[in-house]
């Protein structure tokens, strides 16, 4: 009942991860209180105009009503929504700040977004990344990746072409090259602002094979709309470990026009 309501009425986008189950189910359950709300008021309000019209109520009464309903209704509602909150929304944002899985257990990727582009960063077949410092941090380098650490040599650099496997976690850390970004992946249900000196990370499961658009949910200049130009694709494990084998190497920056 929930999915369908959550596709067929509130036409929500594609699902693609198994943590945006709870994000769906919590959109679903906020509308279902605001349609009570909505079919409660309207009958209301068509009670008020009938109780208390001039036909049947010629003589004003300046006391008002004595009912207790309204109060009680105002605080059912009250308490709806402080379950919905305490509940439901809370736990669900703490979940995803605090509970990210172990690295070794995830694909591990690391994002720095631009003006107007998004770079991605893998651990080459070591599974190690190369050293960073943040001197190193140019056009061409914009990871400031050490070129002198042998570490770093067989890491994978790309742009605007994220690929995932399926029904793994992926844990991204993500920071910005220049001003405030937001990576925004709908079909995942995560989003995430990008803070130029910070890194941040953020989890999600994919769980359906596909191709997704990232887009940014931060007005970024002139050319953000250049931004919804990258996407994650999700594959299986063997294509994602061919896919690797295809970039292993490329540590070096990708360039962007």
């Amino acid at each position: 009942m929930k999915d369908w309501f959550a596709h067929n009425v509130l036409g929500l986008p594609e699902l693609a991860s198994t943590n945006g189950q709870a994000v769906d189910d919590l959109m679903v359950y906020l509308h279902w209180l605001m349609l009570a709300l909505f079919v409660g008021w309207i009958l209301y309000f068509g009670y008020v105009l009938w109780r208390f019209s001039a036909r049947r109520n010629p003589r004003a009464n300046h006391e008002g009503t004595k009912s207790h309903v309204p109060s009680a209704a105002e605080l059912f509602v009250v308490v709806v929504e402080a379950i919905l909150l305490l509940g439901f929304a809370i736990p669900l944002w703490a979940k995803n700040v605090r509970d990210f899985p172990k690295p070794e257990d995830s694909t591990v990727i690391q994002i720095v977004a631009q003006q107007f582009a998004w770079n991605a960063r893998y651990p080459g077949p070591d599974g190690k990344f190369g050293r960073q410092d943040m001197k190193l941090v140019t056009n061409d380098n914009v990871f400031g990746i050490d070129p002198a650490d042998d570490d770093g040599k067989d890491d994978i650099q790309v742009l605007n072409d994220i690929h995932v496997p399926i029904n793994k976690p992926v844990l991204v850390y993500l920071s910005s090259k220049d001003v405030i970004h937001s990576v925004k992946l709908v079909a995942m249900r995560v989003t995430q602002d990008a803070i130029p000196g910070l890194r941040i990370p953020f989890t999600f499961t994919p769980n359906k094979l596909g191709r997704y658009q990232i887009e940014c949910a931060q007005l970024c200049g002139g050319g953000h709309a250049q931004m919804a130009g990258g996407f994650v694709t999700v594959e299986s494990p063997e294509d994602y470990a061919k896919w690797l084998r295809s970039k292993s190497g490329t540590g070096t920056a990708a360039t962007f026009e």
